[in-house]
Formats: C-alpha cells, sequence, structure tokens
C-alpha cells in the first residue's frame, strides 16, 4: 500500500504499478485507510530510517560546524533537500493537508464529519430539517450508501496522482541520502585530516618546546657573557678616561698618515698636516721633558718618518709653483692666491721643521720674482717709449699751450695702460703720460707683491727679513722706473709736465701710505730727487728768455724787439695793448699756479716762480720806458693793462702761492694807477 511506501518498508520498483493497468472495479473498496476517521495517524515505525536519519543528522550538526562544499553551503544545508525538490516533511504536510481538506469536503453532504478532528463536543444540535428520527436515519443510511462508490471512485483517481507524487518523494528521499552518504564521507576524511594536522601540529609544538629549552638555556649563556662583557666595559672605560688623553697627545689617525703620504694637497691635507704639526710639537716636548715614557719612544721614531715625508712633499709642491712662475704669459698674482697663500701653512711647518729648506725655498721665490718683475716692466718700458711725445724746449718757453696738461690729474686713479695698447698707440703725449701709467703700473705691483710677502711669510720670518725679501725683488725695478723718468725729463723744458710728475709722484706717495707700503719710500724719494732738480733747470731756461728778450730791447729798440712796427716813427704808434707776452706768461703762470695749489712752503716751486715773475717784471718796466718822457701817460696805461691781463687770467686759481701772485700784481697795478 501507499502508506507503506512512504514509511519506507518497501523498495520503489521498476515495473509500472498495477493499479495504472486494472479496470476501475465498481465494487466498493475499502476505505479504511483514506476514509476519515477519528483516530491518530499511527507513528512510524523503526524502518523509517531515513527520515529519522535526516533528522539525527540534522540535530548532530549543531555541535559540529561543517566546512563549505563545492557548491558554498554548509553540511546542515547540504543535508536538506536539493533546491529543486520540495522538502519531504513539507511535501506530505501539503499532501495530507489536501487530502484531509477533501475528505472534508466530501463528508460535509454525507456524514458531515471533519477529517481533521474529532468534534470538540458531541453535544450538538442536530439539523433533522423536519424529518423524523426514523425518516432523517433512512435518509442518512441512504447517503452513506451512494458516499463510499463516489469516494471510492475519487480515491483511485487521486491514489494515481498520489502515487507518482509519493514515487518523486521517495526518489528525492533517496537522492538526500545518497547526498548525505557523501557529505558524511567528506567530514569523515575532513576529520580525519584535522586529526593529521593536530598531530603535525602536536609534533611541532613538542618540537618548539625543546627549541624554546635550548633557547633559554643559551640567552642564560648570552647573559653569563654579556655580564662579564660589561664588567670588562666598565674596566676599559675607566682605563680610557685614565690613558684617553696622554693617548691622544701622541696618537695620529690611519687617515691622516694615508692622506700625508699619498693624498693629493688640498683642504683635507692641510687639516692632516695641522694633526701631524700638533702630535709633533707634544711628542716632542714630552719627549725631551724629564717624563719620559716607553710609549712616547716608540711613537717619536714613526711620527719623525711621516714628518720627513710632509716636508717633502711640500718641497716639491712649492718647487712645482715657483717653476710655474717662470713661464710665459703668466699671471703671478694668481698663481700667488690659489696656491702660495691658499696653502701657507705649508711653508710654516716646513720653516720650523726644516729651516734651511725653508729659506731655500724662499730665496728660490725671491730669484724667480726678482726675474719675474723685472723682465715685465722692461717689456714694459719699450712699450711706453713707443708712444709719441710732444718736444718742448727752449725754443717753446713761455710760448707753448699748456692747457693739455690739466687733465691727467684726474687720471691718476685709473688703471694703467696695456703694453699692446701703448704699442699701438698714435697719438701724441706729453711726457707725464707714460710716467703716470709706469708708475701706476709698478705701484700697484709692488703692493700686491708687498701684501703676499707679509701675508705668505709670517710669521715664519719677522717684517724685517720680509722687507729685505720686498727689496731683493723689486731694486732692480725700481732703478728701471728712475731710469725710464731721467730719460723722460732729461733734455725736457717742460715746466709743466715735470712738474705734473713730481704731483704725481706725491700722490703715489699718499696711495702707498694709505696702502701702509712703506716699502717703496725709497723709489719714491728717489723720483723726486730726479724731478725737482730737472723742474728748477727748465724754470730757469723760461726765466733766461725772458731776460733775453728784455736784452734785446735796450739794443734793438721795444718796437723793434717785440715785432710790433718797423720805420722811425714806431715810438709815436706803439699801443698801450697787453703785451703777446704778457699772455703767454700769464698762462703759464696759471697752470705752476693751478699744479701748487697744495703745494708746502719747502718747495722750490716758489724761488722758481718768483725768480720768473722778476724777469717778466722787468721785461715790462723796460717796454713802458720806449715811450718815452712824452708819454709817460700811455705808459702807466700800458703796464696797468698787463697787470690787469695776469690778474684775469690767474684770477680763480686757489692755493697760498696763487694768493701771493695775485696780492703781488694788484700792488704793481695800483701803483701805476690802474683799476
Amino acid at each position: 500500500m501507499w502508506l507503506e511506501r512512504f514509511s519506507g518498508q518497501s523498495t520503489p520498483s521498476a515495473q509500472p504499478s498495477s493499479a495504472q493497468n486494472r479496470s476501475h472495479s465498481p465494487v466498493p473498496r475499502r476505505s479504511s485507510h483514506l476514509a476519515p476517521n477519528n483516530n491518530r495517524r499511527p507513528s512510524y515505525g523503526p524502518r523509517t530510517s531515513s527520515l529519522g536519519l535526516v533528522s539525527r543528522a540534522n540535530s548532530s550538526t549543531t555541535s559540529l560546524s561543517s566546512p563549505q562544499l563545492v557548491n558554498g553551503s554548509s553540511l546542515r544545508q547540504e543535508i536538506a533537500a536539493p533546491a529543486d525538490v520540495d522538502d519531504p516533511l513539507d511535501a506530505l504536510e501539503i499532501l495530507l493537508g489536501e487530502r484531509k481538506n477533501h475528505g472534508s469536503n466530501e463528508q460535509e453532504e454525507g456524514d458531515n464529519v471533519s477529517i481533521d478532528k474529532k468534534p470538540a463536543d458531541l453535544d450538538v444540535d442536530i439539523d433533522f430539517h423536519g424529518l423524523s428520527l426514523d425518516a432523517f436515519m433512512n435518509d442518512a443510511s441512504q447517503e452513506r450508501k451512494e458516499g463510499p462508490r463516489q469516494s471510492t471512485s475519487q480515491t483511485v483517481e487521486e491514489y494515481e496522482v498520489e502515487k507518482d507524487k509519493f514515487e518523486d518523494l521517495h526518489k528525492s528521499i533517496l537522492v538526500i541520502r545518497a547526498h548525505f552518504a557523501l557529505e558524511v564521507h567528506s567530514i569523515a576524511e575532513y576529520l580525519q585530516a584535522c586529526d593529521d594536522v593536530l598531530k603535525s601540529v602536536q609534533n611541532s609544538l613538542t618540537s618548539f618546546q625543546q627549541d624554546l629549552g635550548a633557547v633559554s638555556a643559551e640567552i642564560e649563556t648570552l647573559q653569563t657573557r654579556s655580564s662579564a662583557m660589561n664588567t670588562r666595559l666598565e674596566n676599559r672605560k675607566t682605563v680610557e678616561t685614565l690613558l684617553g688623553p696622554a693617548i691622544e697627545e701622541v696618537a695620529i689617525s690611519p687617515e691622516a698618515v694615508s692622506t700625508i703620504s699619498e693624498g693629493p694637497i688640498d683642504a683635507s691635507w692641510l687639516k692632516a698636516l695641522e694633526e701631524l704639526a700638533k702630535r709633533s710639537e707634544l711628542t716632542h716636548g714630552a719627549f725631551e721633558g724629564p717624563n719620559k715614557s716607553l710609549a712616547i719612544s716608540d711613537v717619536k721614531p714613526l711620527l719623525d718618518d711621516l714628518t720627513n715625508k710632509a716636508i717633502e712633499r711640500i718641497r716639491d709642491f712649492f718647487v712645482s709653483q715657483i717653476k710655474a712662475l717662470r713661464s710665459p704669459n703668466i699671471n703671478a698674482q694668481i698663481v700667488q692666491q690659489q696656491s702660495f697663500v691658499r696653502y701657507k701653512e705649508m711653508y710654516g711647518f716646513l720653516a720650523r721643521h726644516h729651516p734651511m729648506l725653508g729659506k731655500e725655498i724662499g730665496q728660490a721665490y725671491i730669484n724667480t720674482m726678482h726675474w719675474y718683475y723685472l723682465s715685465n716692466f722692461t717689456r714694459y718700458r719699450y712699450a711706453l717709449e713707443k708712444i709719441s711725445l710732444f718736444a718742448v724746449d727752449k725754443n717753446d718757453a713761455i710760448g707753448a699751450d699748456q692747457t693739455a696738461h690739466r687733465d691727467v690729474l684726474k687720471q691718476a686713479h685709473l688703471a694703467a695702460l696695456s703694453s699692446h695698447i701703448a704699442e699701438d698707440s698714435k697719438q701724441s703725449h706729453y711726457l707725464e703720460t707714460p710716467f703716470l701709467h709706469f708708475n701706476l703700473a709698478l705701484i700697484d705691483n709692488a703692493t700686491a707683491e708687498y701684501s703676499f710677502l707679509a701675508n705668505f711669510f709670517s710669521p715664519a720670518i719677522g717684517f724685517q727679513t720680509i722687507s729685505r725679501h720686498f727689496s731683493a725683488i723689486f731694486s732692480p725695478t725700481f732703478s728701471l722706473g728712475h731710469a725710464f723718468t731721467k730719460s723722460l725729463v732729461e733734455g725736457s723744458d717742460d715746466c709743466l709736465g715735470i712738474l705734473l710728475c713730481v704731483r704725481l709722484n706725491q700722490h703715489f706717495a699718499f696711495e702707498l701710505q694709505r696702502r701702509k707700503i712703506p716699502v717703496a719710500d725709497g723709489y719714491i724719494n728717489g723720483t723726486n730727487m730726479l724731478l725737482w732738480p730737472r723742474f728748477q733747470l727748465a724754470m730757469d731756461v723760461h726765466a733766461e728768455s725772458i731776460k733775453r728778450a728784455t736784452s734785446a730791447i735796450s739794443t734793438r729798440g721795444a718796437a723793434s724787439a717785440l715785432g710790433l712796427s718797423n720805420g722811425a716813427d714806431a715810438a709815436s704808434k706803439q699801443s698801450t695793448a697787453p703785451h703777446m707776452l704778457t699772455q703767454r706768461f700769464g698762462q703759464f703762470l696759471q697752470g705752476i699756479l693751478i699744479l701748487s695749489k697744495d703745494a708746502g712752503d719747502d718747495e722750490p716751486v716758489g724761488n722758481s716762480l718768483a725768480r720768473l715773475r722778476g724777469e717778466f717784471e722787468a721785461f715790462l718796466t723796460k717796454v713802458g720806458k720806449s715811450f718815452g718822457s712824452s708819454g709817460e701817460r700811455k705808459r702807466e696805461r700800458f703796464l696797468a693793462n698787463n697787470y690787469s691781463l695776469i690778474l684775469t687770467i690767474v684770477g680763480d686759481t686757489g692755493g697760498k702761492l696763487a694768493a701771493d701772485t695775485r696780492e703781488r700784481f694788484e700792488s704793481l697795478r695800483d701803483s701805476v694807477g690802474g683799476t
């Protein structure tokens, strides 16, 4: 029966059901199993193991979490029915519920009894529909007779349908059972794998415990060794505190030794040399002291060897730089600043540890610079001598235009003219131009050289020795400058040019004082001794020229001597206008006074100018006498006009000498009645 199939007591057969092939029987079938009854459905026997296993599996998984399977579901979920098959319990409830409802509908017309449950109360009101009890019972018997046949017919049809449903349900249960068996097998394998992993973990923990014990033993050993090392470290620190300063005094780092022996000479080399010098001084003092130790005796030979190596390298370095100064077209100032001044500590070290070699290096430098300046200034003199100069001699006395000289003093602060420009110059100049450029170059180079000597050789040598070195270097060059100045002024009667050279020489003296270069004072004084006597000689030439003009008046007459007129009536035609010699004298006097604005009383300019002025006054007096006794008025006017012209020319000139000169000519003008 189908209820037996539902309980799992029979297995599905491959043969089709006989109920489907046999014809419908008209005989009423007993519907004891399908008919509604008031008894409860019997419970399933022990052969319903499939559903029981499902239930027990579901309950057993509450304490064991299942791993995720291939389809992502858990074990609890996988034991349930597949997604496309209804849950068997739900299917049974649906089928039984439908059946109950269907039976209820059928029984409403017949027995009017519900299949779901028994009547809660038998004491109910029965509707007899107006019939008697016998009629009502007969009617009910008739309905019961008809009812089973109809119910039997419907039950067979429903049975066929429900049979298929229950067969599908049974197949689903079998599928679920197979899936559950696979899951159980997977769980068993998983548990076995977990057991293996746990065994491996147990073995690892056991090994780790053994290793941890070994590590603990090693840690204890390390702690013991660390305590011993700390004790030794403290002892070493105590010893280092006591011996550190003494060791630092004599020890030199390996890096310093390597740098001094093989490294390039640069800033790091200087630092290593400074460290060596410090250690050498301390070691030398300790070695010669009363408390000489064995460590000092061991270290001193090594420091001496390193010192000798440093001296050797310093010697080679300075010799190479001195050779570079002899190269053609070399700029000595660049070599001095970049190679000598930058490493002047090296020469100090050399002078302290090997004084003889230091003197030899210094003498080699002096000889080289002696040649350098002499050769270069000799070439520069030759270049300046190629400049074309105006020739001023006794024939140009009190007559040449002297205004061009005044601009030279404004160029005293400019740079010296280069050699190639001087050689290529086609313009003519007065003698003060080459004098200016030669002495500018000489003073600048002397300043640079003295500054270098004072910076490089001190404090290894004193300033007196430095001055002697400077004199040894520049004495030939200074002699060359004196010779050049003598060649310029010798044979020249250019008073203004010579006086300009004097003023330029005084300017150079002031500049040297400002720069604090006392070693060039001898050159300045020697130049003055060349210029002042020549200036006085040139002034005497101008005075003699005026004197000769005055003498010529007494022999040939004033008019003819001055070139004013010719003929017997020259005296009557004389003019009271200023004489042309007055114009020349005034311009010359103005130039002298301008250049002597700041002159002192001890200069020979005043005496030479007084003599020249006396000769000019004598000349004007003798020219005035040529007017005769009848021309007294004209003579006074003539003298007054000449004196007024001179005052006009020198009126704006400053200085004490100019003021005295103006005062003198004003008194002369007033004496002849001029205003």
